[in-house]
């Protein structure tokens, strides 16, 4: 019964994620050029290029050729998918049958999941401030706050799977949460790299 419920849940979220990264590769009608253009030359710049375009081509429109907008959306993105990975970490987790180590790693990658949210919605209050930042050290002092907070959200996600580390731990259960951490990792890498480009404009 818990197998059963497991693949429920694991192809319903699976399924889920296809479809929003399927989505998110689509281009609005009237988005102009050079707003996928100015996407795709930035995410080029970062780690996972793939993955940052699929993530943001969508937002074109909001952020036309912006490096504040585009810092700003990948970091909302990236809030959203950890809070996202969150809930199916602790869905996981209420699954019968565990082993007791699972159920220990499952616990602590809750923990450190929700400091990452934390930690990415206080980057994103950061990069708001710049645009009514006075004078370059305040604008500094923002960026550096924001890169600070991204780095550390990028830290936890890791910490999680480092909690399922070791081949005592292979099975269903570490794959499902790994590959959920993969991805929150690579968006968030690529969350850092467009904050870090969003600080050499000033």
């Amino acid at each position: 019964m818990a197998n059963q419920i497991f693949y429920t849940l694991f192809l319903f979220l699976l399924s889920t994620t296809m479809l929003t990264a399927s989505s998110a590769t689509t281009v609005a009608a009237g988005t102009s050029n050079s707003s996928v253009n100015f996407i795709q030359a930035s995410c080029n710049a970062t780690t996972y290029p793939t993955e940052c375009v699929n993530s943001l081509i969508s937002y074109a429109d909001t952020i036309q050729t912006s490096p504040q907008r585009l810092a700003e959306t990948a970091l909302n993105i990236t809030a959203t998918e950890a809070q996202s990975t969150k809930v199916f970490v602790w869905q996981v987790g209420s699954l019968n049958a565990l082993k007791k180590r699972e159920i220990q790693a499952i616990k602590d990658c809750i923990v450190s999941i929700h400091d990452a949210v934390d930690d990415l919605t206080k980057s994103i209050n950061e990069v708001k401030l710049c645009a009514s930042a006075k004078g370059r050290d305040q604008f500094f002092s923002h960026m550096s706050n924001a890169q600070t907070w991204t780095s550390a959200a990028l830290t936890n996600a890791n910490t999680c799977s480092d909690g399922f580390a070791g081949q005592f731990m292979d099975g269903e259960i570490k794959n499902s949460v790994q590959t959920r951490i993969v991805n929150l990792g690579r968006i968030t890498c690529n969350a850092l790299a467009l904050v870090n480009a969003f600080a050499k404009t000033y």
